[in-house]
């Protein structure tokens, strides 16, 4: 048996590539930059195409070649520049059920959301159910999971922003700390698909996948705080206009191609709950696992501990390099003539010194205002590296004397130089 995965390196879509490899599945991979998953999963074949661009049946075809089954883990959460909502959830989805009737195919099992409805206000929730709509009405066998907040090994969105939350110094500041929340944990997301697939769920069925007892988000985050180490702290219920506040934020940063979980459709989310009616024992023979469950089944390590506390600090890590690298770039364009002296002092010619203070400016407003900007971030703080050790070599062949000056502009430099590189280490998402 053929199983296509679409989006299948994805928080929910590895782990089901995972299990169905487990069950000797021949698996087919699809996402739009396949590589890094080719070399983790070289057991699955991977065709890469960008859902987006997927809008008609033609453009399914030959990627339904020999595919039996196709499980739908792909998504976006909102509109930004690396994401179009209509085209992923919608429009692609449309004409996938089109093409899989001409293919062939016998079986889409689709990953919805809890709350998914084509009227829903949220435009993440709408597309979700269009798209379900829309395969209800196909003639296909399908079958629905409507998984709640997805907890696993790996974290980005909002199980990220939840242990971030959770590592948080002295105090939990939380929106909406009283809103009910319901996790399911990726594996069994993995065997609900892993039974569809192998037609242990009728044709038909809408399964919400959600533990059955629901707690808050202050205590959701509590548990996560215990389960990497760290002693209980004081909840902050902050005020909805910080949430409005960070949303804007969030939402001008998807469209540099920042997806923050802070963006305007996770807060709605959160501001009403996340709820579902899951009962897996007629197809798992169990019921979902607790939070408390999941969370022993995937014990902390110090590596966890580091990765909530560097999220947190990644935007804070990113957005002050953007604003040395500007300050130091503007600052030195407005004073070229005194940053110029420092080198024609030292028997520099003055075109040659005004050329380099003018052309270094200029590059590190270039660089500064390029590293906000997601897909050239990487680019950007690679300069950024590269042009420091060339400050530093530059100072210590025409100004050595500045690395002994009393302000230490150039001993500065060197933990400037660190931050890039921590930078880089934690820029990669997924």
């Amino acid at each position: 048996m053929a199983v296509l995965v679409l989006g299948g390196y994805g928080l929910i879509g590895s782990a089901i590539v995972d299990r169905l490899i487990e069950d000797g599945v021949a698996v087919i991979g699809l996402g739009r930059d396949t590589a890094a998953a080719e070399r983790r999963w070289p057991r699955a074949t991977w065709r890469r195409a960008d859902l987006a661009r997927l809008a008609t049946p033609e453009a399914w075809r030959a990627i339904l070649a020999d595919v039996e089954v196709v499980v739908n883990a792909a998504g976006a959460l909102q509109q930004g520049l690396k994401d179009d909502l209509t085209a992923v959830q919608d429009r692609s989805m449309r004409a996938l059920y089109v093409a899989a009737q001409e293919a062939g195919v016998r079986r889409i099992v689709q990953i919805s959301a809890v709350g998914a409805a084509a009227d829903a206000p949220l435009a993440f929730l709408r597309t979700k159910g269009v798209a379900d709509a829309a395969l209800r009405a196909s003639g296909l066998d399908y079958v629905i999971l409507r998984p709640a907040l997805v907890v696993a090994p790996a974290a980005y969105g909002g199980t990220a922003l939840l242990r971030g939350l959770a590592a948080f110094p002295l105090l939990s500041p939380l929106v909406f700390p009283r809103r009910p929340v319901q996790t399911v944990w990726v594996g069994d997301v993995a065997d609900a698909v892993a039974a569809a697939v192998a037609g242990r769920i009728a044709s038909g069925a809408v399964l919400d996948l959600a533990e059955q007892p629901t707690r808050t988000l202050a205590d959701t985050v509590r548990l996560l705080r215990a389960w990497l180490g760290l002693p209980p702290v004081p909840v902050v219920a902050l005020p909805g206009v910080v949430a409005s506040l960070a949303a804007l934020a969030a939402d001008l940063l998807g469209w540099l191609g920042w997806r923050s979980p802070l963006r305007s459709t996770a807060m709605a989310v959160m501001r009403t709950g996340v709820l579902g009616d899951g009962d897996a024992t007629p197809y798992l023979g169990r019921s979902f696992r607790t939070l408390p469950e999941t969370l022993a089944a995937m014990p902390a390590s110090p590596q966890e501990l580091w990765f909530a506390r560097l999220w947190l600090l990644k935007p804070v890590i990113i957005g002050m390099l953007a604003l040395f690298w500007l300050a130091s770039g503007l600052i030195g364009a407005v004073h070229a003539s005194g940053a110029a002296a420092v080198l024609t002092e030292r028997g520099t010619p003055e075109g040659l010194a005004r050329l380099a203070v003018c052309s270094g400016a200029a590059l590190d407003v270039a660089l500064g205002a390029a590293v906000l900007f997601r897909p050239l971030a990487r680019v950007a703080l690679t300069g950024m590296a590269w042009v420091s050790l060339a400050y530093m070599v530059g100072a210590g062949l025409l100004a050595p004397d500045l690395w002994l000056d009393p302000l230490g502009p150039m001993v500065k430099a060197v933990p400037g130089l660190v931050l890039v590189l921590v930078g880089l280490a934690v820029l990669d998402e997924r």
